[in-house]
């Protein structure tokens, strides 16, 4: 008897629990491709194409032709750049949700870290072995302050965490907006005056043959970060107790773990990899900021982290797929002329696909369960 063919293709393609880590997430990126294709058709244009563009606005693959001084390696460089925030960001969601916590407060988060580095590190005069430590530092420390009020929040007066992130993401967003056009506003681009090159995290214009690319140091360190995470999951006490306060709060207060304790340093975690985020995007990618505006790389954090199961590891490759789509958009508008919000569109659909990845993994192992239970009653007859 084949057991594949008994149980279907796709639960068979899926595999049982332990592949499905993986093969679900991708199962999901192959049917929001699908109809993230179908979008474009209707728009009249060619997918292969368009998906095409993406991968070389990206400068994952060439273009036909750069201008002046700029090449592939460019590109990369700049999209090695606006990733290793993306990853931070996706760590920070991720490790809530292991606690059972929505951290949709990350935008705010990398926002007031990179606004009180900028104005602490960023207009100082100090040298680059020192400024870029601080940089880091303080992004780290107010993330896992705001974090923390918003864990405590939560443990003191239980004030559901995803009302509390969105009214502190809005106050970050109208204070900072006030003081940096009050104080730190620059009179001709209205944003932001620019920060030192001193304190960037992102070594601009570095000549390599005959190519201009920057060189995000962020990026090291999110994998750095990505790994630590996993382990800190995986084989310490602390990691236990945050996913056994994430899947049952009351079992876990029964075994001794200290609930509100947990919750709190969850929330300092988490907000410390968004002050990462932060930094390494506004004093990275960015050199400036602009009022009024929170960066939306803190939400699309949210489908970036659903697409990778919310493992640590998995956020590395999940984060080059939705930065691909936002990276490449542009380039894909101009060369191909399908519309940059296409790229949205497809991120949606993965959003939308991920979500579904609970119950599409309920539904494959209940069948696996059947196939299993009509093959020990047909070798009992």
């Amino acid at each position: 008897m084949n057991n594949k063919k008994s149980i279907g293709f796709i639960p068979a393609l899926l595999g049982d629990e332990k592949r499905q880590s993986y093969t679900i997430p991708l199962f999901a990126i192959f049917l929001s491709i699908i109809a993230g294709s179908a979008v474009i058709l209707i728009t009249g244009k060619n997918p292969l194409q368009a998906y095409l563009s993406l991968l070389q606005g990206s400068g994952i693959i060439p273009k036909e032709s750069y201008a002046g001084g700029t090449g592939q390696l460019t590109d990369f460089t700049s999209f090695l750049d606006i990733l290793a925030p993306m990853i931070f960001a996706a760590l920070a969601v991720i490790i809530g949700l292991k606690a059972g916590l929505f951290n949709i407060g990350v935008s705010g988060q990398m926002l007031i870290s990179g606004f009180i580095a900028s104005i602490l590190i960023g207009y100082s005069d100090l040298n680059s072995f020192i400024a870029k430590p601080l940089v880091i530092l303080i992004g780290i420390i107010i993330g896992a302050l705001t974090g923390g009020f918003i864990g405590f929040l939560k443990y003191k007066f239980n004030i559901n965490e995803v009302v509390s992130c969105i009214m502190i993401n809005n106050i970050i967003q109208f204070v900072t907006s006030y003081f940096i056009n009050s104080y730190f506003v620059n009179p001709v681009s209205r944003q932001s005056n620019y920060i030192s090159k001193a304190s960037s995290l992102t070594i601009k214009g570095l000549r390599i043959g005959d190519v201009k690319a920057d060189f995000p140091i962020a990026i090291i360190i999110s994998v750095i970060a990505s790994i630590i995470i996993y382990r800190l999951l995986k084989s310490t006490i602390l990691g236990y107790e945050i996913k056994a306060v994430g899947s049952n709060r009351d079992a876990a207060k029964y075994a001794g773990i200290n609930v509100g304790k947990t919750i709190v340093l969850t929330m300092m975690i988490s907000g410390a990899l968004s002050g990462l985020a932060g930094v390494s995007y506004y004093m990275g990618y960015f050199s400036s900021m602009q009022p009024r505006v929170i960066p939306t790389l803190g939400f699309d954090a949210i489908a970036t982290a659903l697409l990778a199961n919310s493992h640590p590891i998995g956020a590395i490759f999940s984060s080059v797929l939705i930065t691909i789509l936002s990276k490449g958009s542009v380039y894909m508008s101009s060369k191909v002329g399908v519309v940059k919000e296409i790229s949205g569109v497809i991120t949606s659909l993965i959003l939308l696909f991920s979500a579904t990845g609970t119950y599409i993994r309920y539904r494959i192992n209940r069948k696996l369960e059947l196939q299993k239970t009509e093959k020990r009653s047909g070798d009992n007859e």
